[in-house]
């Protein structure tokens, strides 16, 4: 056995496509995990220390920070990837830097004007939107800090558009760090019920410098006096990053309209529970995540180089590996998912136990799927995923408003595994009938497709 598996690493690694890959991937994946561990510790110290309505309302405004800054990025955290290297590769790196500071400059307008509307319109979207009064303060601190969560996640993709993978790692770990090492000290020495908001902002506000400085640096060393430079207006800018945004809002809202219609229609408790669900249910993709930000710039290098053999062999080892690291994950949270959320968050989160099994299974789905999304999008495909995308944020909306306000968190989780497995199946099949072969791996089935 042993020596089987040790034959199969190293015809794995003799792959240099895949062996690229697959190092990208540990760091990573090592980054990840660590940010799941450092995030469910911050979760149970909130559950445990200020109660499942804090924790609650910490997850509707993350939602709504990740919904103004959907709009403030305007899709350039997906452009700044594709257009760092295409710079680097065809001009220099003077000009790439360029193209960053043009978008910075442009996320930073977008985030500052965003953030005073949103600052004087926190008491109606409290009370109009979410018919909740007490929410007003927190949208409207939320609203000061919209300008350093744009900064914080359009830097970790600018990062990994250089490929600077363990600086990537670390971005990726920071916030969770930051977080976690905010509390902490406010907790046992200066404790108020808000802390855990204030812990947040901090942390975005720390990702996001330490994300400008690596930027900086990086740009710094790399720069030469005699570099040739094409300067790209924000005009294309835009029409380059605009489409990916509709793709963008589409993913937010199937991730995220369960956690907003729970907050407007049930209690912060009953937030609160749903997001551990999530935060769970999503430990079964951690995977694909991690392998996926390595993947990307693969797909489009063998797709564009009409190695299209070489490219389903990258994607379907990939999802190999993907099956067989969330398979153990998968059947230890249905089996006993439900002593873990009470011995760990305490014994009211039991409730969340069924919604938990609903959403790994959508989760497990999007996993032994592949990487369905980026394929599509570096195969020149963006269009026909945006639609498909689309179609699955609908039958979120739909469900989310038939179930929620009558089924609570379970409905919410209902939503969310219907429109998950929509996306991925429908996307599936497109790619079966477009290439005449599949990126998704199931052993035995997959075989015979």
């Amino acid at each position: 056995m042993y020596s089987m598996l040790r034959n199969k690493l190293q015809e794995n690694l003799s792959d240099k496509n895949f062996s690229e890959i697959l190092k990208g991937s540990v760091w990573a994946l090592g980054a990840k995990v660590v940010a799941t561990a450092l995030g469910l510790v911050t979760s149970v110290i909130i559950a445990r220390r200020y109660g499942a309505d804090i924790l609650g309302i910490v997850a509707v405004v993350q939602s709504f920070l990740l919904l103004a800054t959907l709009f403030t990025l305007l899709g350039t955290k997906t452009s700044i990837l594709r257009l760092i290297p295409e710079h680097l590769a065809k001009y220099s790196a003077s000009s790439a830097f360029a193209v960053y500071r043009t978008i910075l400059l442009l996320v930073v307008c977008t985030s500052l004007t965003a953030g005073a509307v949103l600052f004087f319109s926190s008491g109606f979207v409290a009370r109009v939107v979410f018919s909740k009064e007490h929410l007003r303060f927190y949208f409207a601190l939320a609203s000061v800090f919209i300008v350093c969560n744009s900064l914080m996640l359009l830097t970790q993709e600018a990062v990994r558009g250089l490929r600077l993978i363990r600086a990537f790692a670390l971005m990726q770990l920071l916030p969770q760090l930051a977080k976690l090492l905010i509390l902490l000290p406010l907790t046992f020495l200066l404790f108020h019920q808000d802390n855990p908001v204030y812990a947040l902002m901090g942390s975005y506000a720390v990702t996001a410098m330490i994300g400008l400085w690596i930027m900086h640096h990086v740009f710094n060393q790399r720069i030469q006096p005699s570099d040739p430079l094409h300067v790209v207006p924000v005009r294309e800018v835009l029409a380059i990053s605009l489409p990916m945004l509709m793709t963008a809002t589409m993913t937010f809202i199937i991730g995220e309209t369960g956690v907003l219609m729970l907050g407007m229609f049930r209690p912060e408790a009953e937030v609160g529970y749903y997001s551990i669900a999530v935060k769970l249910a999503t430990l079964t993709s951690f995977v694909l995540t991690a392998i996926n930000s390595m993947a990307a710039p693969k797909f489009s290098e063998l797709y564009h180089s009409n190695k299209i053999d070489e490219l389903f062999s990258i994607a379907k080892k990939s999802s190999k590996l993907i099956f067989w690291t969330t398979t153990p994950i998968l059947l230890f949270f249905i089996f006993l998912g439900k002593p873990v959320l009470q011995t760990i968050f305490g014994e009211p989160f039991g409730a969340a136990y069924p919604a938990l099994v609903l959403l790994i299974l959508g989760q497990f789905v999007n996993s032994i799927s592949g990487a369905t999304g980026y394929f599509m999008n570096m195969t020149g495909h963006q269009n026909m995923f945006r639609n498909i995308v689309f179609v699955a944020a609908l039958a979120n909306i739909l469900l989310n408003v038939l179930l929620t306000p009558r089924y609570g968190l379970h409905g919410a989780a209902i939503a969310a595994m219907v429109s998950i497995i929509t996306w991925n199946v429908a996307t599936l099949i497109y790619i079966k009938s477009k290439f005449g072969k599949t990126t998704g791996y199931f052993p035995l089935v997959t075989r015979k497709i």
